[in-house]
Order: C-alpha cells, then structure tokens, then sequence
C-alpha cells in the first residue's frame, strides 16, 4: 500500500478536493452552491475542523486547522487532522490538495498524517481487500513539500511498523538481517551480517549468553551509509535491540507479558526504518546501525540467574534476572561502537516495563552522557516530530544499585527506578557522547493512536531522521 504524491496545477469537477483554509480564507474560486456556502459558514462559526460536501462526483473536504500558540503542538493537531479526513475518504484513493493559507497551515504535517494513516498490516490474513495505494496531488506545490522525501520517510516508518507487527513465527534474527540487508539494497546502504561463528570469535559475550537457550542463531548487522559528501568526520551510531521474541528465559514472564514479545526487536526495526530514510534521501551524513539479534527463551541450555558473563569489552556481569537480556546484547554492540570512533552513538530499545510505566506511551524516555548539546538537538527534534523525550535524572547515586560480591557489575539494579538502572548498566560500555532511548512505551499500541494507528507505530524513525538531517 504505497503513497504517491504528485504536483498537479489544475482541479477538475470530478477530483476529490481537500482544502486546507481557516476562517478567514476565500473560497470564491471553489465552485459551491449558496446552500453549500452557507453551510461552511455556519460550520465555520460552531469551530469545525473538517467540513465535509458530498457532492454528486466528488467530495469537498475543508480543513480549517483551530489556533495553537504552541508551534509544534500546532503541527501535531495538523497531523491529526490528516489522519482525521483519511477516515473520512472511505473508498477514496486519489485526493488533490490546495493550501489556500500557504504562510500559516504546514501542508507537509498534513500529507504526513495522511498518508501515515494509510497504512494496514494484513500478511497473515487469508482473506483481505487489498488496500489500494493512495495518490495525492498536491496543487499549486510552492515547493512547501518535497514529495519524494516525504514518501521516502513514509515508506521508512511502514518498513519500520512491518518489522515490528511480523511474528516470530515469521521474523527469526537471521530473517531481521536479511530484512535489513533488502531494505539497504532499495535505499542504498551497506549491510555486513555476522554469523554465529563471527559473533563468537568475537567473543560477543552477551549476545551469546542471551542466544544459548535459542534452537536458532543470533547474529550482528552493520548497517553503513557513507557518502562521499559526508559532513560528519566522525560517524553518528545507532544501536537497536533485535531480541526477536521474549518469553523471559528461564526468569519467565506471565503469559499475558508474552504474548506481543515479537515487538522487542522495535529498536532494531526502527534503527533499519532510519537507515532506510536517511540512504533513500541521501542525506550528506555517515551513520552506522549496528543490530545485534536473538531471541531469548528458556531451555536446557539458557543462561541462568547466578551465572556470570564476561562481555566484549571484558567486563564480567552477573545475570541475576534473564530477562533483563536486552541490555546484555546492547552492551556488547556499545562497546563494538567504539572501534569506530564515533562522534556520537544513540541506542534504541523496548527496554523496560519501568519506561512504559513511568510516561505511558505519549513519549520516549531518555538518558545520556557526555551528550548534553546533542541530547537538546534530539529533544528539539523530538518536539518538531511529536516523538518526545522525557529525560530521566542520570545521578552517579544509581551506580551503586549495580554493585555486585561475585562480578564487576549486576544486570540488574533491584526494584526501583528500573528504567534508570537499565541505563546505568549500558553506560559501563560506552567511551564517547551517548543516549539512551527507551522506546518500550510508544513501540507499539494495543489501541488506535491517531496516525500512528494500532499495533507497531514505527515511532523513532521521524525523531532519528529529523534529527540527523539537522545535525
């Protein structure tokens, strides 16, 4: 179900004609009747957003966005406005816009909201309509939308939502990184897939410890995009976590936990639906994406609560909670971050209940270190994308909730601030500026989430392409 947006500079009598106007706005050059002017007029004056006509071929929708002090609030509520009026098109696959108030209505937030609306998850149904694409003309463009960068954004975050939504019956770690490597032959950039046998000659010790109660092989991705009009020196990272499934490993979660366990590998889905934007729209900067990928289950052979692990790095972990795992792959991809002397790296990861918990899913939680400008940069774009960040304190007093008698550090810190000390941990992998994003609230959604929709959201991937297009 793809988005095509095209410029168009003349409106037919047949085209279903959206409007983007305000109160004030003249709508003389539109063909209406007097019933249906006096219609708007009257709808205008009870604060309607979105005034509907059906006439005989087509239908007239005016959008008239209500007044927001806040800029970027203002932008969201345009957003949800899109996804507003796509709920209204029914069968309707091909719109032709006009922005009648250029200066003061983001046509851009409301194509984005639009067409991110125009997306289903329908792979395992046997029986399903099969959802047209949705065309969108935009008239009289200005240039305000730059119509191959927004569909190339768009096709990220539903590649991001596909990765997320697919079960484990059907997304095993290697199929993770054979996705990644499809999604860098389309987009343009450079997938390197470790193997097991890589992964242990590296002596991966987490990643391997996590991958031992598996019948399937864990493995590492590097995901590269290196133009040679890079602006960045030094590289930025993401790093996201591709646990595939979850069952808990022998510290065993209750069924109800388990049963949307295929949403852990979130941050590795949005690190590839990033990628995938940034490769597509060739931004001129050098990012990697490092995956690290298993899935966690118990057997006969799973890591143990009591056992201790030595990492990549050498530090030695005791494993006193299983499912505490995903922070034991992530540490070992920080610390393989580091051979490439980054300028900065930012993980992603549907770490802790403890993040969901704190701010439900209206936000991502944040940490950082040595990462004060960038980590503002990241919370500005946050607010441009309405993928927000709410930093949690990062104080030196939580270390010591780590503290373990048999090893340099434990994997888990007891029961408060989980969030936290799940930060604190990883931060014993890092040598360079570094943030930490907890994605497990917004990941996914067991309720219809405005343009985000139901299920996977692919929230992260705007925030990250935003940020670095900027950086």
């Amino acid at each position: 179900m793809k988005t095509i947006i095209k410029n168009k500079n003349t409106i037919s009598k047949q085209d279903n004609y959206i409007i983007l106007a305000n109160k004030n706005t003249k709508l003389s050059s539109i063909d209406l009747n007097q019933n249906e002017k006096k219609y708007i007029k009257d709808q205008q004056k009870n604060n309607h957003e979105i005034i509907v006509l059906n006439q005989y071929l087509r239908k007239i929708i005016i959008v008239n966005p209500k007044k927001i002090d806040n800029k970027n609030l203002f932008i969201e509520n345009i957003r949800g406005l899109g996804n507003k009026v796509y709920n209204k098109l029914s069968s309707i696959n091909v719109v032709s816009i006009e922005n009648l108030e250029i200066d003061k209505i983001n046509l851009y937030a409301f194509i984005e909201g639009l067409s991110l609306s125009h997306y289903q998850f329908t792979n395992h149904k046997s029986k399903v309509k099969k959802v047209k694409d949705l065309t969108i003309n935009i008239i009289n463009n200005n240039n305000s939308v730059s119509n191959s960068e927004l569909v190339n954004l768009n096709t990220s975050v539903k590649l991001t939502k596909d990765l997320v939504n697919t079960p484990f019956s059907h997304l095993k770690a290697t199929d993770l990184a054979k996705k990644a490597l499809e999604a860098g032959k389309k987009s343009g950039f450079k997938t390197t897939i470790f193997n097991k046998k890589k992964i242990q000659s590296l002596k991966m010790g987490g990643l391997l410890a996590v991958n031992q109660g598996s019948l399937d092989e864990p493995t590492f991705s590097i995901l590269e995009w290196k133009p040679k009009n890079a602006k960045n020196k030094k590289p930025i990272i993401l790093v996201g976590k591709g646990i595939v499934y979850d069952t808990g490993g022998l510290s065993l979660k209750p069924t109800k936990g388990m049963d949307i366990m295929k949403v852990d590998m979130a941050g590795a889905g949005t690190v590839v639906g990033a990628m995938h934007a940034i490769a597509s729209n060739k931004l001129p900067k050098h990012v990697i994406g490092l995956i690290p990928a298993t899935d966690n289950r118990p057997s006969g052979n799973a890591y143990a609560p009591g056992d201790v692990v030595t990492m990549f790095n050498k530090l030695t972990v005791e494993v006193l909670n299983t499912d505490a795992e995903g922070r034991m792959i992530l540490a070992d991809a920080l610390s393989y971050a580091d051979k490439y002397n980054p300028e900065l790296v930012i993980d992603l990861a549907t770490l802790t209940g403890a993040a969901a918990r704190a701010i439900g899913h209206f936000g991502i939680v944040s940490m950082h270190k040595n990462a004060e400008k960038y980590h503002s940069q990241l919370k500005e774009s946050g607010n441009v994308t309405h993928e927000r960040l709410a930093e949690m304190p990062f104080w030196d007093d939580y270390d010591t909730l780590l503290k373990s008698d048999v090893a340099d550090i434990k994997n888990i810190g007891g029961p408060i601030a989980g969030a936290i000390t799940a930060g604190k941990f990883l931060s014993n992998f890092i040598n360079y500026p570094w943030i930490h994003l907890d994605i497990a609230g917004p990941a996914y959604v067991e309720s219809s989430y405005g343009y985000r929709g139901k299920g996977a959201t692919g929230m992260g991937v705007r925030l990250l392409y935003n940020f670095i297009k900027n950086f």
